[in-house]
């Protein structure tokens, strides 16, 4: 038997999670400071295991735009290096032997565009997940009303296209205040 509830919560939960995994996705794109969590998604191969960059090595930033990463072990200077360059973050890492400096270059008018771009692609693919779990809550209440009037069915997933239209505004305005940060020199 159906049980609207449950249903609509189920899809606000998720809902929320592709909301917050927006957030965290829109601040790895940098607007101009060095910060560390532009590498919080970056991981390295420590011994045979995928392993968080933030958990094999400090990453200090030592002025604004600089990053520095000194692995607690040398021989994982290479493959965090590797693994920057991979990441196709838009920097080059220098490596002296002991550290790793990455020099957070100023950003030009057309790496703005590309991180706009970026921002926006993000905020895309929220939307689509969205969508996703409106369709998948519609589904789920279709498949399950059997034997109830029209109405109620019709209320429900009017609740749920009023769930979504709110989340779907959530990620304009993140994807808004993202733009103006960084457009903004």
């Amino acid at each position: 038997m159906l049980d609207a509830n449950q249903i609509l919560n189920h899809a606000k939960d998720r809902m929320q999670h592709a909301i917050d995994h927006l957030e965290a996705e829109l601040a790895k794109i940098r607007a101009g400071r060095a910060n560390p969590s532009m590498l919080e998604g970056l991981h390295v191969d420590y011994y045979g295991t995928n392993t968080p960059v933030s958990q094999v090595a400090n990453i200090t930033v030592p002025d604004a735009k600089t990053l520095m990463i000194q692995p607690w072990e040398k021989n994982m200077i290479a493959p965090i290096e590797k693994a920057i360059l991979a990441a196709n973050l838009g920097f080059t890492p220098q490596n002296d032997g002991q550290v790793i400096r990455i020099n957070i270059p100023a950003l030009t008018e057309e790496r703005r565009k590309d991180l706009v771009k970026k921002t926006k692609a993000e905020a895309e693919h929220c939307k689509v997940s969205i969508r996703t779990n409106r369709k998948d809550a519609n589904d789920h209440i279709k498949k399950d009303s059997k034997g109830m009037p029209e109405d109620v069915v019709k209320d429900i997933e009017d609740k749920i296209q009023k769930m979504t239209d709110h989340y779907i505004s959530i990620v304009d305005k993140h994807l808004e205040t993202k733009e103006k940060e960084i457009m903004t020199i």
